[in-house]
């Protein structure tokens, strides 16, 4: 007689309840007894609640057995379970799944609401998308120190191709600029943890000032430099010939002023916290900035950083700036070039390379590089910018690195 095959099936076990160390472990040595085969698990811990779902293919003789089992330990635990059984062919089309891109959405702010919340699903919703998980990167806020853990940053998985990606783009930095939160969407790819060189403009990015405004106002003609400054971030003139007016206008500047400039220099919010991270993880760091090298060089004392580019100011014999420069000028053109140039000697993928800026001529490297931040920027480069942060300091640009406040040993310190 020829013997009986046995047959195997699919069952989706969902438990939740109160959390407790050993509880996976229990539900687990009940499976292994069976040689359960575990095709998929997740679990999520929230407030000390958890929910895990284990999906499991099983010799179907031993399933009913399975499952008593579980019910009961379920009970000594005092957490609730639960199954499902899942055919053959609902379980290969959810495999069919798994060769669909995946899209990583970071939603960001100095606090999250549910509106806030609501309108993110809606856009994803709206572009057929479907979430997989959520994840929060920031630490938990205080209800009694309302002062710590400032900001809010939530990650969402996202599988399957927007319907229209530009579009997608184009309402997320719409509800942006409505809502005061910041959106990061990025292709979940090989490269989205892996960034290994990042490179920052220096002045209104890096610094909350521009040196030039400030040499400006030690020479009395602030008013003037400052109105060509603003002309140049918005885009409206040349940066170079906007450059070579306002160094003109410095003539007969004592130099000494510069180290005075230097050393209060007003640092922006989060700088110390993310290059200090940075740093720890192997980043190489360069200031690509249309300013000037004295402070540049400053900075790269100040914090480690690896590479400075920026203008150098030709000084007379008495100490005196004559009005003009040294040397290329570092445009626009030239950090994008600049970047290419890093990343080549550094031997990193542009894919693996970062750009954070504000101005106009910052459009190039931000463009460039693998990920290109706009920080606080003018309206021109958030509106050609993919990713923006406008709502929290330059720290933000970890969450859009994937870090997590827990992986930095910071919950609860901050």
């Amino acid at each position: 007689m020829k013997q009986k095959t046995s047959k195997e099936e699919q069952i989706l076990i969902r438990i939740t309840g109160q959390d407790r160390p050993g509880l996976t472990a229990a539900m687990m040595s009940i499976l292994a007894r069976y040689d359960a085969q575990i095709l998929d698990i997740g679990q999520a811990d929230i407030h000390s609640t958890l929910s895990l779902g284990v999906l499991i293919r099983i010799d179907e003789t031993h399933s009913g057995q399975v499952m008593k089992e579980l019910l009961f330990k379920a009970t000594e635990l005092s957490v609730n379970i639960g199954f499902s059984p899942i055919g053959d062919d609902e379980y290969e089309e959810w495999v069919g799944q798994q060769g669909k891109n995946r899209y990583i959405l970071m939603v960001m702010g100095r606090q999250l609401a549910a509106r806030q919340i609501e309108a993110a699903t809606r856009i994803i919703t709206e572009q057929g998308l479907n979430i997989d998980s959520i994840l929060r990167l920031t630490g938990r806020k205080s209800i009694k120190h309302p002062g710590k853990h400032v900001r809010a940053c939530i990650e969402f998985s996202l599988r399957g191709e927007p319907a229209d990606r530009q579009k997608m783009q184009a309402d997320l930095m719409k509800l942006s600029s409505e809502m005061e939160i910041d959106f990061s969407l990025q292709k979940d790819d090989m490269y989205r943890r892996s960034r290994r060189l990042i490179c920052f403009d220096m002045d209104s990015t890096l610094i909350q000032t521009e040196c030039i405004d400030e040499l400006a106002i030690r020479a009395g003609v602030g008013d003037q430099v400052k109105a060509i400054t603003e002309r140049a971030m918005r885009g409206e003139i040349d940066f170079k010939e906007s450059f070579s007016q306002r160094v003109a206008l410095l003539k007969g500047l004592d130099v000494s002023v510069m180290q005075d400039i230097a050393e209060h220099l007003p640092i922006t919010e989060g700088a110390d916290r993310l290059i200090s991270v940075l740093k720890r993880c192997g980043y190489k760091i360069a200031i690509l900035s249309g300013g000037f090298t004295y402070f540049g060089e400053y900075l790269q004392r100040r914090f480690g950083i690896d590479y400075v580019y920026a203008n150098e100011l030709e000084v007379d014999d008495n100490g005196k700036l004559t009005g003009r420069y040294l040397g290329e000028v570092v445009d626009g053109h030239r950090k994008a070039e600049l970047l290419k140039l890093i990343a080549q000697v550094e031997k990193v993928n542009l894919a693996q390379t970062i750009a954070v800026g504000d101005g106009a001529n910052d459009l190039p490297m931000i463009s460039e590089a693998g990920l290109g931040i706009a920080f606080h920027a003018k309206p021109r480069v958030v509106a050609n910018a993919e990713q923006s942060i406008n709502t929290i300091g330059l720290d933000g640009v970890l969450y859009f690195l994937g870090f997590k406040d827990s992986y930095l040993g910071e919950q609860g310190k901050l």
